[in-house]
């Protein structure tokens, strides 16, 4: 970095809560509002604005740290990263529809989406002098916070379902954490986080549980829009568990707004769960704000089975907001559309990448979507972390090989 990267360039105003606007202090340890609420980071936008050009922007390395106007941390001493780069935004020119593109978030650190706010809450951990952190997950948000945690120097805690994928567990206990399987859902995980804060006097990083991760997860909307040459898509399609993605997005586009490097119109922005575990999908349909606790839940795609999520309301917030929906999609077609994308586009996708065009393909169906929208769907992680179908050819060498029946 040149001299000029070197300034501090921090705009945090204060920290405000998501249900009753009241204001907080920026720069102390906090998690929830006193109404038990998730904190959003706001910004001196104006001062901002004033600070940065998109010219002055496109000149920095591609990576999420080219942002750090619109980002929390105050010195770049404590910024803790593994090389958290631009991800590839693909058109998928064989795919139903006109402008169809796959964001890959499968190529950042760790290997999914999570690394950005993962990146960004441990960032703030290491600023705020945090030395322990613990976190429920379905597996990459802890695979994520092991990482980052271990490159800060700081210990970590991390509970997940004991049906995780095996290879998310052993991944997260390769990076150091104190790991534990647990026989029940993420929100069980998230209870013996909550409930062991006074024995351990660890900090809880689970999603919205405190104010950061949504600003890492942020910058997937200021990334799209600055390779969109600032021209937002008609649909975003994002594959909804605790929602920090799509709240995030939400955000940096009326950020982006404010200080005029976008037009009004937004994506509408789409929530797409299974059908084993659709709560934003039941409440969305039923007009309420905030979504049930969802019994039983079973999927595929694990990383989208939350049967309740603390920012629901601002999950559906956003969604109502641009116009947007929530839809859910079986297992049956998630596996059939992970089969299909690799096979037509060469790409390996997530089940829960996967879901987001099992739902497209539906909603062209119904006419919520059309051929001729442009529409990102969002991969959230690298296929290689999932089971794929065996391979059951074998040839013997010693053998004359009929080469016409290959």
């Amino acid at each position: 970095m040149n001299s000029d990267e070197n300034k501090s360039s921090n705009f945090v105003t204060h920290l405000e809560c998501s249900k009753t606007g009241k204001k907080y202090p920026s720069g102390k340890v906090i998690g929830l509002s006193e109404d038990n609420a998730p904190l959003l980071v706001r910004y001196d936008l104006n001062a901002l604005s004033q600070s940065i050009d998109k010219k002055t922007l496109d000149d920095r390395p591609e990576n999420i740290w080219r942002y750090k106007e619109f980002l929390p941390v105050r010195e770049e001493i404590n910024i803790v990263s593994l090389g958290e780069s631009f991800t590839p935004l693909l058109h998928a020119p064989n795919l139903p529809g006109n402008h169809v593109y796959i964001k890959d978030e499968g190529r950042l650190p760790t290997g999914s989406f999570k690394a950005r706010g993962l990146c960004m809450a441990v960032s703030m951990a290491k600023e705020l002098g945090i030395n322990k952190l613990a976190i429920p997950t379905n597996g990459n948000a802890g695979a994520a916070m092991a990482a980052y945690a271990k490159r800060a120097g700081i210990e970590a805690y991390v509970f997940c379902p004991d049906d995780t994928p095996e290879i998310n567990i052993r991944e997260i206990a390769l990076q150091g954490a104190s790991t534990w399987a647990v026989n029940g859902f993420i929100t069980d995980c998230g209870k013996i986080v909550r409930e062991g804060i006074n024995s351990l006097n660890w900090f809880d990083v689970s999603t919205l549980k405190e104010p950061y991760r949504i600003e890492g997860k942020k910058t997937m909307g200021l990334e799209l829009a600055n390779q969109l040459n600032w021209k937002l898509p008609d649909v975003i399609m994002y594959p909804t568990g605790g929602g920090t993605g799509l709240i995030g997005m939400v955000k940096a586009f009326n950020e982006l707004e404010s200080i005029g490097w976008i037009e009004k119109k937004r994506p509408r922005m789409v929530a797409v769960q299974s059908t084993g575990c659709a709560p934003i999908v039941k409440a969305f349909d039923e007009g309420l704000e905030h979504a049930e606790y969802w019994e039983n839940a079973e999927t595929v795609a694990s990383g989208i089975r939350v049967p309740a999520a603390i920012g629901d309301f601002l999950i559906l917030r956003g969604i109502r907001e641009t116009d947007g929906f929530a839809t859910a999609v079986d297992d049956e077609a998630i596996v059939s559309a992970r089969e299909e994308i690799a096979d037509l586009e060469g790409i390996l996708l997530c089940p829960e990448g996967a879901a987001t065009y099992a739902a497209y393909l539906k909603e062209l169906k119904t006419g919520r979507i059309s051929l001729d929208d442009s529409v990102v769907l969002f991969n959230c992680a690298t296929g290689l972390k999932y089971p794929m179908p065996e391979v059951v050819n074998h040839l013997d060498k010693d053998q004359p090989i009929n080469y016409s029946s290959l």
